[in-house]
């Protein structure tokens, strides 16, 4: 079997990319005479090579339009398998539906034009997106008319494809979005490319990881932190536009760190702290924590409680920050085991169905 992967830009950073990263090893372990290649619109200096071999092809990055030479370029690999990862350009995915590819949605942004099914007023969205219902999350009426046609037209360029997601959670959202139940598949992320035998890379402490935004609660981080009386610092590993306000408070903060890197920094904490506000499509940072022994105290936000040990050992409501508080410290220090089914070869697995399933046309 050929595979032809095909992303937006090829980098480290981010949960996304490091899917990406993982479902390549994945295949590259499986030993099933597969081939495979990497066509990319841009690569981030620094970035690791992938174990693939990659290619370059202009204007994929790209948010909107049309690629020069897309159906061509990717016509030219004879490939039986095209993957479509972390691409939201709608005239892309539209071209692309020519070669009937599987598309691997890792956001919300096919079923949530505003912030992540989280609205406007700092509450969950329990409800579908439409006209009615998205309206009040956008101040301008001209803004919103424009976001949600776009969200619309990614979402209809899935139609009769393909689509894998990470959690059932992210399956729930877009069937409910209109999408046809037998066509979205779940292929979970496992913990990929951390040290198991790493040492801790300093003193304890309380972690949080990711990208430092209000969208991953990081102001209710610090207020379950300190609500929870424990004495090991808050250490805040990501970087973004919170990241000076965190210095100037007198937090640890690392910035984006190599993911090898984050092997030591997780042996550091005693538990890591995760109030997502948005709807998580999955938190692979939780799963990577628990694969490494650290408890997580974590709202029960989007697909968080499919890997989750559970209430009682540290999932709370959303929104309770001094729940949060109280879960962070009964749960520090404690010995935490990672939930079963998420591994390299059940993920392949899955993904291998997808591969095998028709598309509907």
């Amino acid at each position: 079997m050929h595979v032809l992967h095909l992303v937006d830009r090829w980098t480290a950073r981010g949960g996304a990319p490091r899917y990406l990263a993982a479902v390549l090893d994945g295949l590259s372990d499986r030993g099933l005479s597969l081939r495979q290649d990497l066509l990319a619109g841009g690569a981030d200096l620094g970035a690791p090579a992938p174990p693939v071999p990659l290619h370059r092809l202009a204007g994929l990055e790209a948010p909107r339009g049309v690629v020069p030479g897309l159906v061509d370029a990717v016509a030219a690999f004879r490939a039986e398998v095209v993957h479509v990862h972390n691409v939201v350009n709608p005239e892309l995915l539209e071209a692309l539906r020519a070669f009937a590819p599987v598309v691997t949605v890792q956001d919300h942004r096919f079923f949530c034009p505003s912030r992540g099914k989280w609205t406007r007023e700092g509450a969950p969205c329990r409800v579908a997106l439409s006209p009615a219902a998205c309206a009040p999350c956008f101040e301008d009426p001209a803004y919103f008319a424009e976001v949600r046609e776009v969200t619309e037209r990614r979402l209809h360029a899935l139609r009769g494809l393909r689509v894998g997601v990470l959690s059932a959670w992210m399956k729930a959202e877009l069937e409910t979005a209109g999408l046809a139940a037998g066509r979205v598949f779940v292929t979970p992320p496992w913990a990929h490319g951390l040290d198991l035998e790493a040492k801790a890379a300093g003193p304890p402490c309380i972690l949080f990881a990711g990208r430092l935004v209000d969208a991953k609660g990081v102001a209710d981080a610090v207020a379950a932190w300190r609500c929870s009386g424990l004495r090991e610092p808050l250490v805040f590993a990501g970087t973004g536009p919170l990241r000076t306000a965190l210095e100037q408070g007198g937090f640890e903060v690392t910035g984006w760190l190599p993911h090898a890197a984050m092997s030591g920094l997780y042996r550091r904490a005693r538990a890591l702290v995760m109030p997502s506000r948005w709807q998580e499509p999955f938190g692979i940072v939780g799963l990577e924590a628990l694969s490494l022994g650290v408890p997580v105290a974590a709202w029960d936000s989007g697909g968080v409680r499919e890997w989750h040990p559970g209430v009682g050992r540290g999932l709370v409501p959303w929104g309770d920050v001094d729940g949060l508080g109280r879960a962070l410290a009964d749960v520090a220090g404690r010995s935490a085991t990672a939930a079963l089914g998420f591994s390299s070869e059940s993920a392949m697995d899955a993904l291998f169905d997808i591969y095998r399933a028709p598309a509907l046309g």
